[in-house]
């Protein structure tokens, strides 16, 4: 994955993206669903109706950038919610790319005894 800023802000478009669309069109998706500009230095990700793709679009400072994953086999973890986008963390989009269920993540189990 592209080293972010610890401090970026991660956002999801919740439901279904037409994945034809390119830096513009998911620009001004990210200007009237997720109401943000797209130029503000927060990472936005958009996925299809299959949800096996993932874009990522983000603003480094000096251009757009628009990053791409497809599943080989499985899908993303996607929420759904009335308010059409949803805050992440850095750690939580880690886990989402690597298609791990990122809600509820499984701990491992904790160790017996210390020292």
């Amino acid at each position: 994955m592209m080293p972010l800023p610890p401090s970026t802000r991660v956002y999801l478009a919740c439901g279904a993206t037409d994945m034809r669309k390119g830096f513009d069109g998911l620009a001004v998706m990210v200007q009237q669903v997720l109401e943000h500009s797209p130029h503000c230095g927060a990472l936005f990700a958009f996925h299809g109706k299959r949800g096996d793709l993932i874009k990522l679009l983000w603003f480094d400072g000096q251009g757009m950038c628009l990053f791409s994953k497809r599943m080989d086999r499985g899908k993303f973890v996607w929420p759904m919610t009335k308010t059409g986008k949803v805050s992440l963390t850095s750690a939580q989009l880690s886990m989402l790319l690597e298609g791990i269920d990122w809600r509820r993540p499984e701990r491992t189990t904790a160790p017996l005894l210390t020292g």
